[in-house]
């Protein structure tokens, strides 16, 4: 098993990058540290050339791999829904009740996020982190039409869609299944924001997760019977 697990590569849309930044030290390096830099001082701060100074490379070095600091951002949360959609696809694989299968898939997307020793080179507490708090950015642009066009967010719609599936296997009757299911993705990271920083807007806690909200919104929506 653990052979298996160590074998694992979450691939990501070759377009977002200009190199494969698994295909060498340094493209690891670029992706390990630029995570920790802007979980350290935000995504707007953060440039190439600070990276470069950190990990004692050139900047035109980084630039070989991404073409600008918003391909890398779409990298890493590409990188981050590749592995919880390995990690959902591996725990629901063998469930067959409906809506067992959902409450883990919601489990597994909603949790809070420990680190995981499959991929030594990204810390993904701290990439959950940043996804909470800059993924919005990857996709709150001009070029959004054109880059959803090329694929850029094809992970993260993959997730949606299984979720979908999952949500119309429970209740077939259910109108609303893809609403549903993107509604769960992008309000699990709004509460665990407002848990962290506007406390006053939700009931969620450390002792509250979002997760249980959510299990609960679900169960009151769908026909479960």
């Amino acid at each position: 098993m653990d052979q298996l697990l160590n074998s694992v590569k979450i691939s990501i849309n070759h377009k977002i990058y200009l190199k494969d930044p698994e295909s060498s030290g340094l493209g690891k390096k670029i992706v390990s540290h630029s995570i920790l830099m802007i979980d350290e001082i935000g995504f707007e701060a953060f440039t190439f050339k600070k990276l470069g100074a950190k990990i004692g490379s050139n900047e035109s070095s980084i630039y070989r791999y991404f073409e600008n600091k918003h391909k890398l951002l779409v990298y890493l949360t590409s990188w981050y829904w590749g592995w919880v959609e390995y990690k959902l696809v591996f725990a629901t694989n063998s469930i067959s009740n409906p809506w067992e299968k959902l409450e883990k898939a919601i489990e597994i997307v909603t949790k809070t996020i420990e680190e995981d020793s499959t991929f030594n080179h990204i810390n993904e507490v701290v990439l959950g982190r940043i996804v909470i708090k800059e993924s919005s950015k990857s996709y709150l642009t001009k070029e959004v039409d054109g880059e959803n066009k090329s694929g850029y967010f094809e992970i993260y719609k993959r997730m949606v869609n299984r979720l979908s599936t999952m949500i119309a296997a429970v209740d077939s009757n259910y109108s609303y299944p893809t609403s549903l299911a993107s509604t769960i993705m992008e309000a699990n990271l709004h509460q665990h924001f407002l848990k962290d920083h506007f406390p006053t807007l939700t009931n969620c806690s450390e002792n509250k997760q979002p997760s249980a909200f959510l299990l609960n919104m679900v169960k009151k929506t769908l026909n479960n019977d």
